[in-house]
C-alpha cells in the first residue's frame, strides 16, 4: 500500500481527505486504505488530533490539509 489515511470517525477533514485520496488513487492506479487512529493506541498517541495525516511510502506527507498537486507530483515518482 503506497498512500495510507490516518483518520477518525465523526472528522469532516478526514472525510475531504478520504474523496480526494480516492479520486487521485483511482486516477493514477495507486493502493490506499485507511486507518482509525482510535484503534491503535500508538497511533492515537503519536498523531492524536492531527488527522487526518496521509502516509505514503511510510511516511508523513501531509496533515489536516492535503495538497492534491504535491501528492500527484510526488505519485508520479517512482
Amino acid at each position: 500500500m503506497r498512500v495510507r489515511l490516518l483518520t477518525r470517525v465523526g472528522c469532516h477533514l478526514c472525510d475531504d481527505a478520504a474523496e480526494m485520496l480516492a479520486r487521485v488513487c483511482a486516477e493514477t492506479g495507486t493502493g490506499w486504505d485507511t486507518v482509525d487512529v482510535d484503534s491503535d493506541d500508538e497511533l492515537r498517541a503519536e498523531y492524536g488530533d492531527q488527522v487526518p495525516v496521509v502516509l505514503l511510502d511510510g511516511r508523513e506527507h501531509d496533515s489536516f490539509r492535503v495538497d492534491e498537486e504535491r501528492l500527484r507530483a510526488d505519485l508520479a515518482r517512482p
